[in-house]
């Protein structure tokens, strides 16, 4: 083997060179660039019907396998179980997810109308300011120009 490298010089190599590698920034989720944090006062979005069914379901799998530790096994078993359902043993399911659904569009408009009034309030309250500010500015101007002319 003249010339050749060893597999341990070859290992090393490779393993400096992911020791090098330096961290990549995470870009934040959601794709919009100045989105600001979620508001904690805004209402939850309601549950699909399937998310209705699965609250329902492993309640039923826990007691019937208490055992059962992995939650992508009860995941899988409620899937499956949807996907077996007619339309008809669905409906309940849909019928409620509905009714969360209504329930959420009520709050929402209430929410939306509150963040209005405080949008409408702040930008009263800005372009008052707003008005003092330069009417200031331009007496503070012309008294400037008066001093400049004195000297």
């Amino acid at each position: 083997m003249k010339g050749g490298k060893s597999k341990a010089n070859t290992s090393k190599k490779s393993d400096t060179k992911l020791a090098v590698k330096k961290s990549v920034e995470k870009k934040p989720k959601g794709g919009a660039k100045g989105k600001g944090g979620k508001d904690p006062n805004k209402p939850k979005r309601p549950p699909s019907a399937f998310f209705v069914f699965m609250e329902q379901f492993r309640k039923e799998f826990k007691e019937k396998n208490p055992n059962n530790k992995q939650v992508s096994v009860v995941g899988k078993a409620g899937g499956d179980k949807w996907k077996s359902l007619s339309q008809s043993e669905k409906a309940p399911f849909v019928a409620k997810a509905d009714k969360l659904k209504a329930e959420y569009q009520k709050k929402l408009k209430a929410y939306d109308a509150e963040e209005d009034t405080k949008k409408d309030v702040a930008y009263e309250e800005s372009s008052d300011k707003s008005k003092s500010e330069v009417s200031d500015e331009d007496e503070g101007s012309e008294e400037d120009d008066d001093e400049e002319d004195d000297d």
